[in-house]
Order: structure tokens, then C-alpha cells, then sequence
């Protein structure tokens, strides 16, 4: 069946965690697991950590400040569900493109 409705835009991400997965200790039993995509890690990463206003990071990732917005809310909800309940914090996936690719696929046309 196909999908219905526009498709999503890829998200440029511009560095990639240097570890996708955090565990708790402590807790019996195994825990759960909570997924958040890349994009979500990158919007996280360029609001809360680096500073950057929300307008500025969604141009940095190619997309609108109100996706940002919708994205970087997805992801402190996630965060802090994994957080609270003792989960297993898992980053994969998602819909994007890295920012050296990107950059190589530009030069390369350009030479065309």
C-alpha cells in the first residue's frame, strides 16, 4: 500500500552520536527501550547543547523552525520518559542525510 500524503523531507544532520545507545544500572530486570531518531539526537544537540536559537538549527538541518520545533518536542519527551523510567535510550534511524554526503553530491554536480 502506499503512503499517503507529502513526503517527508530528509533532515541534514551534521554530526553523528558518538554513542547510540544508553543503559541504566541499577534497576532489576531488563529494562525498556526507548528509540529516538537521529534527527531528534541532532535537534538536541544543536538546541540545548550547543545554544543555538530554533531558527537557526532548523536552517542548519534544512528544515522549517515549526518541524524543528515539532521534533526537538518529540525527543525531550523521549528523553525524559527514558530518563524517569529507568529505559534503555536507544538512537537510530530516522530521515536524513549526512551533511559530508551532502556536500560531496554538490560538488559533484557542480563539475558536471
Amino acid at each position: 500500500m502506499a503512503r499517503r500524503g507529502r513526503p517527508q523531507k530528509r533532515k541534514i544532520i551534521h554530526e553523528q552520536p558518538r554513542i547510540d545507545l544508553f543503559s541504566p544500572k541499577g534497576r532489576p530486570g531488563p529494562p525498556d527501550e526507548i528509540k529516538i531518531t537521529l534527527e531528534e539526537y541532532e535537534s538536541i544537540r544543536l538546541h540545548d547543547h550547543l545554544r543555538m536559537c530554533q531558527t537557526d538549527a532548523a536552517g542548519m538541518m534544512g528544515i522549517s523552525q515549526q518541524s524543528f520545533s515539532r521534533i526537538v518536542r518529540a525527543a525531550h519527551e523521549k528523553i525524559s520518559d527514558a530518563i524517569v523510567n529507568a529505559k534503555v535510550l536507544n538512537i537510530k534511524g530516522g530521515n536524513f542525510v549526512n551533511k559530508r554526503s551532502l556536500e560531496l553530491v554538490k560538488k559533484l554536480r557542480r563539475k558536471r
